[in-house]
Order: C-alpha cells, then structure tokens, then sequence
C-alpha cells in the first residue's frame, strides 16, 4: 500500500545542493514509500508489516495516492554495505494498481 506518492528520488552533492538521482544512462530515478505486508494465506498469520522505500527506475505516473494498493513490476532487493553501516535496498521497473495488468512499466 502507498502511504507516500512517487516522487523524484532526489541527493545532496558535495556541495550541498540537492540533485535529481539518476541511473548510469542519465534516466531519472523515482522513489515511492509503500506499507508491505506478506499476504497470509487463508488460516494462516501474516505477520507484522513494515514501511519501505522503493526506487523506481521509470516515472510511476500521478495515479498512485496514499492507501492505493499496487503491485511492483520487476521488484528486486539488494544488500549492502558502506562505512560499517548495512541494510536493504529495494527497487523495481515500476508499478501498477493491485489487479491490474503488468503490461506496462509505469
């Protein structure tokens, strides 16, 4: 579930100015904060849910508000590691509402 709207994945350079976050090719990144929760299967617990951030390698488009159910097209999750610091990065090639087709990556 949504529970922040896509919007430009943005970084503060060496300077201190904030930039627009892009790929190696130049093409823009997006980023999306989204409720997930395993679905449990029927007699089953689901579990505690928690909020991610998710970078999305194509614009969303501006249909995505807060409470919207989606399904991530091409979703991916990372490890890493950097100055003793670790964690989890999540991105996908996009999104679309929950039962809709996958067809298109935004």
């Amino acid at each position: 579930m949504v529970t922040e709207a896509p919007a430009l994945k943005m970084f503060e350079n060496d300077k201190g100015v904030q930039e627009v976050a892009t790929d190696r090719n130049g093409v823009q990144q997006f980023i999306v904060s989204l409720f997930a929760k395993r679905k449990a299967q029927p007699g089953e617990f689901a579990g505690k849910g928690e909020e991610i951030k998710v970078t999305l390698t194509a614009d969303p488009g501006e249909d995505f508000e807060e409470g919207t159910y989606i399904e991530l097209i091409d979703a991916t999750v990372s490890y890493w590691e950097r100055n003793g610091r670790s964690g989890l990065s999540f991105r996908a090639n996009g999104m679309t509402p929950l039962g809709a087709k996958a067809s298109a990556a935004a």
